[in-house]
């Protein structure tokens, strides 16, 4: 393998997209060659890896959809705010995209008006210590109230519990939040009971 694929993929985590690789001045037919040759493997469409690597589910969801941010269930997760691995990930993205086809399967996806897609987006490390965007917890607490009917009442409950516990907690951002994604009367009546 080249040096200066290796040195990319050593750097990114054992992993390369179809698009990086093209990038890095190689063609197609070379990518193929080098899974062929049992040097990379093909994880998921346009995304290949160090044979034998761990995968990190989150880290390949980010990579291959740039517009996607993790949300309910997944970001409850890294932000703390529940102890349960998400069965299957949840993000969401601007309403005027679309999760791409091959994706449809591997995650449950919510849709939002581009104004308030990007209202409370931060970083956070999965569990492999990779670096994702997520909403932060006040924007996930919205979501779920937003989204109740999707959502299980026990993970609603837990998360609401713990946000309330949090030292983290930013009451003042929660209100101003709860106002735009209209929840205002939820996160009051909850608030007012577990603060």
């Amino acid at each position: 393998m080249d040096k200066r694929v290796k040195y990319f993929i050593k750097h990114n985590e054992n992993i390369i997209s179809t698009s990086q690789f093209v990038e890095l001045g190689f063609t197609k037919p070379t990518l193929a060659k080098y899974v062929r040759s049992g040097e990379l493997e093909r994880i998921t469409h346009g995304i290949y890896a160090i044979p034998n690597t761990v995968i990190d589910d989150m880290f390949i969801l980010s990579l291959r959809c740039k517009h996607a941010i993790f949300s309910h269930e997944s970001a409850l997760f890294l932000c703390n705010l529940s102890e349960r691995t998400p069965f299957k990930l949840t993000v969401t993205i601007p309403s005027n995209k679309m999760l791409p086809l091959s994706m449809r399967n591997t995650c449950d996806c919510f849709y939002i008006t581009p104004d308030l897609f990007n209202i409370g987006v931060i970083e956070r490390k999965t569990t492999f210590g990779n670096i994702v965007r997520c909403y932060n917890a006040e924007r996930t607490i919205c979501d779920i109230l937003r989204n109740r009917s999707r959502i299980d009442e026990e993970t609603v409950v837990a998360a609401l519990k713990n946000y309330a516990r949090s030292k983290e907690k930013d009451v003042f951002r929660l209100y101003e939040y709860s106002k735009k994604f209209k929840v205002s009367t939820q996160v009051r009546d909850y608030m007012g009971v577990l603060l």
